[in-house]
């Protein structure tokens, strides 16, 4: 006897209904999947943070605008460094009459010409300490115009930019 399409669709569906093998799609988990990877990834790498040495405590500040890769000089109370490599002491810096300070002056000038990929904006981070006073991050300021790194950019630690009603 010959199932009318109505018969054979009725058994189809009770076939299906009786099959307990589940299955599982991998193609829209893997989809969704590799979504969070770029997502991820790309968040990832949206902010750059600075390394702080722990002997500098930075200031804080409303700052909104995110670091840019320049030469950063830590100032800490001991010593001032240029790249993770020190210069000159604070006390030698601070004692010299000089508005601008020699040894980072010649520092800066030497890694303008071995170093181009960091250089080529002419940046400069200043990291100092909260308590360092003004006239030396002024005499560090105006050694890093002479020397013409004229971007100059200050690390602080970001707060929430709240203001008071």
């Amino acid at each position: 006897m010959k199932l009318s399409r109505r018969a054979k669709r009725m058994q189809q569906h009770h076939a299906r209904k009786n099959d307990r093998n589940a299955t599982l799609n991998m193609v829209s988990l893997m989809d969704i999947f590799t979504i969070l990877v770029f997502f991820l990834l790309v968040n990832a790498t949206n902010s750059e943070v600075l390394p702080t040495p722990k002997n500098v405590i930075l200031p804080s500040a409303n700052s909104e605008k995110l670091p840019s890769r320049n030469l950063v000089i830590a100032v800490n109370s001991d010593n001032i460094s240029l790249q993770g490599k020190v210069i000159i002491s604070v006390k030698s810096a601070m004692e010299n009459p000089s508005q601008t300070i020699k040894p980072l002056f010649d520092s800066l000038k030497q890694l303008a010409v071995t170093s181009k990929d960091i250089t080529d904006k002419k940046g400069v981070t200043i990291m100092g300490d909260q308590k360092i006073p003004y006239v030396l991050l002024k005499k560090i300021m105006l050694t890093c115009s002479g020397a013409e790194y004229s971007n100059l950019s200050f690390a602080v630690n970001q707060t929430t930019g709240e203001t008071e009603s």
